[in-house]
């Protein structure tokens, strides 16, 4: 019998025994890039399962439902392992099957309106390469991976493609999320690979290492072909069932940071267990400019250091400060709890945890969800340096984003609203944000930097950060290099005292710039001065440059001292921004639109946040305030409110600003002008 007459006898047998299975309601699932709140299930079903399904009911499901009110849940179909969760005939089941839990999960999310997508492992899988070695992605020695399947064989066509048009019918789906894709794809020397890259290329052998020729091209090779691979499954499918709703996690992400070009219909990615609030940071700045609907996923779980423990749930305070990140950028949210258990049952304190924090997400909803930005200073995530530097196709290690982070830290720290935005999206856009801010970027190409510079000449601002960026623009700056950058000790002098910053630094001298910041040998700064900073006129507008890597040391040490220096570089050349306002560093703010059009400033107390490894799990976060505001507003107001609280706020308005003060801010809020 075919494997499509199978699925269908066997999509018969399911409606047979289960005839409610498919009962319709009044009340339809919103589409994804309607929905708001989300819930995110995975068990990996593996060889030593004996109870999936065991414990599942009706009544479970239901109860957690109505207390939680997702918009969608996302159960588990297949994981890394490679075992199915449900009776797969074209795969290979989990061999502890007791009853079919994505059949219930239909039923009733069915009869709630709730949408079902099944999470997916799709590169990712250990059983397919141990029953197909040929399926296996082979490494740089020959060696078949044990987990990576190749993007450039049968796999996506033998088993990930027919599997998922499976589930799908089987369980009516309302779409998918397919994990274990860009993150797990690594560098292909199998046959099918080397034979492509032959014909694609001409050259008659591949690099092994980035010290042989060809290595970049080799790279953007592979990171051609997983989008070709992506392409070929979501189109697949989406012919198969055009309401079907697809993604692959982290595509098109700060981990993918290209146009979108392969039609899938949201973004998505789950984020750190341990510093997720820092991830979500920049995450989600980077998702808000892709054109895409998109949500990020907290893990609700976190273990402690050195793996010696297990999963413990996180906290309903902790989840709540993860999701306000996520909120004040305009995305859904969704929160991932690893098995239920194992036997399926939703244990109370999941539900507990989760209502809470839906809650406080739903309070929030009007005001935060598919908000638009208010443009005051991008942030660039080069794409171009990105894909040269990394040395897998699409992770994201540390030392690529650590100056991305140190900058973003230090311009939150600052109360600056900031986006991250990478070539493509900013380019057309440039010219809608007063500061364009480049980190410690050593690539980008000629059409790029000449619109940088076109945007500076008629009269924005530009800041670079660090030797690398400066070194691209050496010719505007006003200023002459003297000998080459070279590794120092630097103590670096600030309104608020001295701070070492060690590494990388560029001698310069100045010509027609000014120096805004000096630096020295030792921490005695009357001898051995040298210029650290400058700002230069450049048309209408203004270059300034810090010549050393400070964007990277406070990623490394958020220092308060580092911050001032920064903060005082970027008010010389943006020294107006659309909002200010008088709290601590812990406060990130974020200037946006609601979705009908009225200004929300969104201010989020990131005090406490939990931090890699012994300080994962955080239960209070103390409130801060009063904050006073000071917000352009052109007109004059008819009403301030802060929401969700509906806090009477004393408020004035002169000359085109509104003066208010909050008299506490506990994790999350939203002051809307009317």
């Amino acid at each position: 019998m075919s494997r499509s007459r199978q699925g269908v006898v066997l999509l018969l047998l399911l409606v047979l025994c289960q005839p409610c299975v498919f009962s319709q309601t009044t009340r339809q699932p919103l589409s994804r890039k309607d929905a708001f709140f989300g819930m995110h299930f995975d068990l990996h079903p593996n060889k030593d399962d004996t109870v999936l399904g065991r414990d599942i009911s009706e009544e479970n499901v239901r109860q957690f439902l109505k207390r939680v009110a997702p918009d969608y849940v996302q159960y588990d179909c297949k994981g890394h392992a490679g075992y199915a969760g449900y009776p797969t005939k074209v795969g290979w089941p989990a061999p502890g099957i007791v009853n079919d839990s994505l059949a219930l999960w239909r039923k009733v999310t069915r009869a709630h309106g709730v949408g079902l997508y099944v999470h997916y492992s799709g590169v990712y899988d250990s059983l397919a390469i141990e029953k197909r070695p040929e399926w296996a992605r082979i490494d740089a020695d020959g060696k078949p991976d044990t987990k990576a399947t190749s993007t450039f064989g049968p796999y996506v066509d033998e088993l990930l493609i027919p599997q998922l048009k499976e589930v799908v019918e089987l369980y009516d789906l309302d779409g998918v999320w397919v994990d274990g894709e860009c993150w797990a794809v690594e560098w292909d020397y199998s046959p099918r690979a080397i034979e492509r890259w032959k014909a694609e290329t001409g050259h008659a052998t591949a690099p092994r290492s980035s010290a042989d020729p060809h290595w970049f091209e080799w790279k953007q090779f592979h990171r051609r072909q997983f989008e070709n691979y992506l392409r070929h499954w979501v189109d697949a499918l989406h012919a198969f069932n055009p309401k079907l709703q697809i993604t692959s996690n982290w595509m098109y992400s700060i981990r993918v940071p290209k146009p979108v070009e392969v039609n899938v219909d949201f973004l998505s990615g789950d984020y750190s267990p341990g510093n997720s609030v820092d991830t979500a940071r920049i995450e989600a700045r980077y998702l808000a400019s892709t054109g895409k609907p998109w949500d990020l996923m907290a893990w609700g779980f976190n273990k402690g250091e050195g793996g010696v423990l297990g999963w413990s749930f996180k906290t309903p305070t902790q989840l709540k400060q993860e999701a306000a990140v996520v909120l004040m950028q305009g995305g859904g949210f969704q929160i991932y709890f690893y098995e239920p258990t194992r036997a399926g049952y939703v244990v109370p304190e999941i539900t507990n945890i989760a209502g809470e924090v839906s809650d406080f997400c739903r309070a929030r909803q009007q005001v935060s969800h598919k908000s638009t930005s208010v443009p005051q200073v991008a942030l660039l995530m080069s794409s171009e340096t990105y894909w040269d530097q990394s040395e897998t196709p699409f992770g994201s290690p540390k030392e690529l984003i650590a100056p991305l982070e140190g900058a973003l830290h230090a311009l939150l720290e600052s109360q600056y609203s900031v986006e991250i935005l990478a070539e493509h999206q900013l380019e057309s856009r440039m010219d809608e944000y007063p500061l364009v801010v480049v980190p410690d970027s050593y690539k980008l190409t000629e059409e790029f930097k000449r619109a940088l510079l076109r945007y500076a000449k008629d009269g924005g601002s530009l800041l670079l950060l660090g030797e690398k960026s400066a070194r691209l623009f050496r010719d505007e700056l006003g200023v002459t290099f003297v000998g080459n950058a070279k590794q120092e000790i630097t103590e670096l002098a600030t309104p608020a005292g001295i701070v070492n910053e060690n590494g990388v630094w560029q001698s310069v001298a100045p010509t027609t710039a000014r120096t805004i910041g000096y630096r020295y040998p030792t921490r005695d700064t009357r001898k051995g001065r040298e210029v650290a900073a400058t700002s230069v006129v450049y048309g209408k507008g203004r270059i300034a440059a810090v010549y050393g890597p400070v964007a990277l040391n406070y990623a490394r040490s958020h220092h308060p001292n580092l911050r001032r220096f920064i903060n005082d570089v970027v008010r010389e050349v943006f020294p107006r921004p659309a909002v200010t306002i008088d709290g601590p560093p812990t406060v990130d703010l974020s200037l946006r639109r609601t979705q009908d059009g009225k200004l929300a400033l969104h201010l989020m107390n990131a005090s406490s946040t939990a931090r890699e490894d012994r300080f994962g799990i955080v239960d209070f976060i103390p409130p801060v305030g009063p904050i006073r505001v000071k917000l352009s507003v052109p007109a004059r107001p008819k009403g301030v409110r802060w929401e969700p609280d509906r806090t009477q706020l004393k408020w004035s308005w002169s000359k085109g600003i509104l003066d208010v003060t909050l008299p506490a801010l506990q994790i999350h809020g939203v002051l809307v002008v009317d």
